[in-house]
């Protein structure tokens, strides 16, 4: 699995660190929706010299080609998901936490074109409270 993550950096342009590789790992399959700040939590701890511009630098490459997508969710901060496949969001206002949210009949999250406009990204994010925190209310 490295080996494909150094090369998805090297095609990047960007030197292959362990940092890096490290900050790759943790979004692999990472369902949390980060932010750069919790990314940097987490990688600090196996790379404490790593500098938080590192991590928002990679984390901007990473954007920039299509291998993460940055939301736009959380009133506080921009979240992180490696998930590339099309899909909305669920933002919980007690919690904090984003949810994916996948539908039975496909939302159009694949248009190229509305009206002679060319669409570059879709995000259809919801807002509210998760069951969990419904539950403890």
């Amino acid at each position: 699995m490295e080996d494909r993550m150094a090369i998805k950096l090297k095609r990047m342009g960007l030197k292959i660190t362990p940092q890096r590789l490290g900050i790759l790992n943790l979004l692999t399959g990472n369902q949390t929706h980060p932010s750069a700040e919790r990314i940097y939590q987490e990688i600090f701890k196996k790379y404490p010299g790593i500098s938080f511009a590192t991590v928002y630098n990679t984390l901007s490459k990473l954007v920039e080609a299509g291998e993460i997508r940055e939301l736009d969710i959380d009133p506080d901060k921009k979240r992180f998901d490696p998930c590339m496949t099309p899909h909305t969001h669920f933002y919980c206002k007690v919690c904090e936490k984003v949810f994916d949210i996948v539908y039975e009949t496909p939302l159009p999250l694949n248009i190229k074109k509305i009206d002679g406009h060319r669409v570059d990204a879709i995000q259809l994010n919801f807002k509210g409270v998760c069951r969990d925190c419904r539950r403890n209310r």
